[in-house]
């Protein structure tokens, strides 16, 4: 006959250690999906706060030129509407490729502008083309007038930047070998200051406004914070924290009890 040793666990010990090491993992479980799904509602809060900053800055009344050549920081005054005067320079022109509005694809044209009366160059993203697609290194037809112009848009950013694959995959040099393509995947605004030689300002553009003109589109999408993915996400680990607790309650207190008194 086997002697069990006077040691060892029986089997209320066994059931209670178990109890309590799946009491601890669940009470892991829901520390850790409530912390995350509290995470993400406050990165919805933080979004909706820039949403919110976002709207006042392009309720504010249009800034003249004067008031724009006194911005020392852009990012004070990003989305800020603004009217500014001055001189085409179209032999800068760039044709930012696989940019999308109203769901084609297309150019997004951008031009750099000489401020009236100052040492200063701002590059405005001016609108759409479609391209064509049967010669991909033919130009689109855009107007750009000669002559000093009033220009109204929005203080944004400089160009959002698109996945490069490589060097590859670089656009053909400009027929006679002169500088870089004017169709390019992304435009670093120190890099093109550098190479055009212009007083380009680097930390922002203007995004033209208005409507269509020059053969240009300009239904330009609002920023997409995604403040109701965060929501979604918040919405999947609050669910997955109270699918644990369910379970828990389920297999460790309610069945053990049914079949006690079964």
């Amino acid at each position: 006959m086997r002697e069990v040793p006077l040691n060892a666990p029986g089997p209320a010990s066994s059931r209670r250690l178990r109890f309590w090491v799946i009491t601890l993992a669940a009470l892991l479980a829901l520390a850790v999906t409530v912390s995350l799904g509290r995470w993400q509602l406050s990165r919805a809060a933080q979004k909706e706060s820039l949403q919110a900053r976002i709207e006042a800055q392009t309720a504010h009344p249009p800034l003249d030129m004067a008031a724009f050549l006194s911005i020392e920081q852009a990012a004070t005054e990003l989305h800020r509407r603004v009217t500014l005067r001055g001189l085409w320079l179209p032999a800068q022109t760039v044709f930012l490729d696989n940019r999308q509005m109203n769901g084609k694809p297309g150019f997004f044209v951008m031009t750099p502008l000489a401020l009236e009366g100052t040492a200063q160059t701002i590059l405005v993203q001016r609108g759409w083309v479609p391209r064509n697609f049967v010669d991909r290194t033919q130009l689109p037809q855009v107007d750009t007038p000669a002559g000093l112009v009033d220009v109204t848009g929005q203080i944004e950013p400089p160009p959002a930047k698109l996945l490069e694959l490589g060097a590859g995959d670089a656009q053909p040099a400009e027929p006679g070998g002169a500088g870089s393509s004017p169709i390019r995947q992304n435009l670093d605004l120190e890099a093109f200051r550098a190479e055009t030689g212009l007083p380009l300002r680097t930390d922002a553009s203007l995004l033209q406004t208005g409507v269509p003109s020059q053969g240009l589109l300009r239904d330009w999408p609002a920023p997409a914070l995604g403040i109701e993915k965060h929501y979604g996400y918040a919405f999947q680990w609050f669910g997955l924290a109270a699918l644990v607790a369910i379970l828990y309650v389920w297999f460790q207190l309610i069945a053990p009890r049914r079949c006690r008194h079964g």
